[in-house]
């Protein structure tokens, strides 16, 4: 029987990158989609995550769950509290969108760059990033870019003038050691930031996935050890 991933969408635009990343490297898996785009919507009226946000985002989750999930693999990075609660309130693994992309970038450097298109999101991934950083007694630092917008483009379908704008900013963090591209629409420009700078790029949707597999079948040895020796 495939494991059920439970996808938690705040926007349409990070749909099709993760279905790709997951055709590539967990085809097995069986993807649930869970879409609110109010979310997004309502989060960009916000100067803060309010409880409000908080309490329809988990509930979201919670209905996740109640489908039978394996996993819950949020998509986007806008919602880092509300993520937190949820993971103190259910069993199963649950995965922040940018946690796996952002212990690679630590594991290739101390100057990190991040090219992001959302602005309200990058509060919550900056405060996320430096948990990381403390977590391992790092002094790495974050360079941000907001590619204004960008995400506007995207959401009208206009995906080649997206990839242009993100990638026309790269050469602003050329000082660094890798460059993130901050959400998983973001991962779209990927082959265009390639070509404009020379240090390595990382995206989030492909961590994700490898690491949401990693978690789940840890889960399932565990499960197995435990029921075999009870």
């Amino acid at each position: 029987m495939s494991e059920r991933i439970i996808l938690l969408h705040a926007t349409p635009v990070a749909m099709q990158p993760i279905h790709q990343s997951f055709k590539d490297i967990w085809p097995e898996a069986e993807l649930v989609n869970l879409l609110d785009d109010g979310l997004t919507i309502d989060r960009a009226l916000s100067e803060e995550l309010t409880p409000e946000l908080i309490e329809r985002f988990v509930r979201l989750g919670h209905y996740g769950n109640d489908q039978g999930a394996s996993g819950i693999l949020v998509t986007c990075s806008a919602f880092g509290p509300a993520i937190d609660r949820l993971s103190r309130e259910l069993a199963v693994p649950i995965l922040k969108p940018n946690e796996a992309m952002f212990r690679a970038a630590l594991a290739s450097g101390k100057r990190i760059g991040m090219l992001a298109t959302f602005a309200p999101a990058v509060i919550t991934m900056t405060e996320e990033f430096n948990d990381f950083v403390a977590e391992i007694g790092s002094d790495a630092t974050l360079k941000t870019i907001i590619v204004a917008d960008a995400i506007d483009l995207l959401r009208k379908g206009d995906v080649d003038s997206h990839n242009r704008l993100v990638a026309a900013r790269a050469h602003e963090l050329s000082d660094c050691d890798v460059i993130m591209l901050a959400h998983f629409s973001t991962s779209r420009a990927y082959e265009a930031v390639k070509e404009k700078i020379s240090i390595p790029v990382l995206s989030a949707p492909d961590a994700a996935v490898s690491l949401m597999r990693s978690l789940v079948e840890q889960k399932e040895e565990l499960h197995y050890v435990n029921w075999r020796y009870c």
